[in-house]
């Protein structure tokens, strides 16, 4: 696979990743921490917002990996 084909399917697994990943981390906001004061929803989507791009590590280095 060339890496222009790789860079277009991880474009693809990329935004579907995200799309999933920002449904689940809203949907478990009201059930994580609902009732909680706002710092600690703060802190929850402070940390959901940053701990994301950690999975994708493996498929960037996928990307850029020469042919």
């Amino acid at each position: 696979m060339n890496t222009r084909v790789r860079k277009a399917a991880g474009c693809f697994v990329l935004l579907a990743y995200l799309g999933i990943y920002t449904l689940a981390a809203t949907t478990l906001a009201p059930l994580l921490v609902g009732s909680a004061p706002a710092w600690v929803q703060l802190i929850y989507f402070a940390v959901a917002g940053v701990i994301w791009i950690f999975p994708l590590k493996p498929l960037f280095a996928w990307m850029n990996r020469g042919a």
